[in-house]
């Protein structure tokens, strides 16, 4: 089966040239971990599942690039895995990079499979560590750059190569997400009240949970001045200003396992096909926009005042990416950003024009 698939992997690649393996992925009718696990034996090793202990080592290569993405986004930041730390919460494992370049929030119960990949490309070698969750979708991924110590990827290696190297995994299906609950089962007057009296941003989801609801669902079903509804168009307009006005802005990406976080400028952008990319020296991103099903605007008091973020969804609600203006706890919100968020149109109005 292993030897079949690796077969059809090969045929896909040298009739798709160019097509990533989620793509290949998705053709195949596999998961992507699948695809890199058929190559164990060649470019690929499997590596414990001990991907704190994997994490906590990255260190010694200096800059690389780190890689986040979802269906509709990805998310590439070059810098160093500096300062790791990992905590329960609740039942929760999380672990947290907070550096200026590396900035990721992790949910360390997701990550189900570890592997090190060592490809041949027509640019030279290419050398990454990769994270999957127990569906074989990818959490993340780290790949040495031009500036990084490739001498101890071997060393890495051999410290997490696993006794298992089969080129066979087994993934899990995730259960189908929830439904919400009937808006005329939610308590509207108290989550109003909750959201008029919040003090942190973190306490937000946490709010959701307690009434219940979802996350697009408390959107629509809250005043403007908290939550409204803007072309599909805002996450580009919001770059494009930060970008003329070199405002610093904080983009967030992720998936069931990280999320990871750029702060600082975004200056190039570029279209390509229904792409839209940032394409700046430490900082890429590429989203496509023919995914963006909705986009919100919202505002959530914390101690600091109010904080203005661009929320960006799929068809299935689940968050593609979110926009703020860059600050740290303590400081109040860039009114260079409040007021490139109040340039971008409602939908309503977008809609009338």
């Amino acid at each position: 089966m292993t030897n079949q698939l690796l077969e059809k992997y090969e045929n896909f690649k040298a009739e798709n040239a160019g097509k990533r393996i989620r793509d290949a992925a998705d053709a195949l009718g596999v998961s992507e971990a699948d695809l890199v696990a058929c190559q164990v034996g060649g470019s690929v090793t499997r590596l414990n599942n001990t991907p704190e202990e994997i994490l906590s080592d990255i260190e010694p290569f200096g800059e690389v690039m780190a890689l986040t993405r979802n269906g509709a986004c990805v998310h590439e930041r070059k810098g160093v895995y500096e300062g790791p730390k990992f905590h329960k919460m609740g039942k929760m494992n999380i672990g947290l990079f907070v550096n200026p370049d590396i900035d990721l929030r992790l949910f360390m119960d997701h990550w189900a499979h570890s592997f090190a990949v060592n490809e041949d490309t027509k640019a030279g070698p290419r050398r990454s560590i990769q994270f999957f969750d127990k569906s074989g979708t990818a959490i993340h991924k780290i790949y040495l750059t031009n500036h990084s110590n490739t001498d101890y990827f071997d060393t890495l290696v051999a410290k997490y190569k696993s006794d298992d190297q089969s080129s066979e995994i087994t993934t899990e299906t995730y259960p189908e997400k929830a439904a919400d609950k009937p808006d005329s089962e939610i308590n509207w007057s108290g989550l109003r009240d909750a959201w008029s009296n919040l003090k942190d941003t973190h306490a937000f989801f946490p709010m959701l949970k307690k009434f219940k609801v979802g996350r697009l669902q408390a959107f629509r079903n809250v005043e403007d001045n908290f939550a409204v509804e803007v072309g599909n168009d805002g996450a580009r307009r919001a770059m494009e200003l930060a970008s003329e006005n070199n405002t610093e802005i904080m983009v967030f990406v992720g998936n069931r396992g990280c999320i990871q976080i750029h702060t600082g400028p975004v200056k190039k952008l570029v279209d390509h096909g229904s792409w839209f990319n940032v394409l700046d020296p430490k900082f890429n991103l590429h989203l496509n926009e023919d995914m963006i099903a909705e986009t919100w605007v919202t505002r959530k008091p914390t101690e600091d005042g109010i904080v203005t973020s661009v929320e960006v969804f799929d068809a299935e609600g689940e968050i593609i990416a979110s926009l703020f203006g860059k600050r740290k706890p303590g400081d109040p919100e860039l009114e260079g950003w409040r007021t490139i968020v109040e340039q971008i149109p409602t939908k309503a109005t977008a809609d009338a024009a």
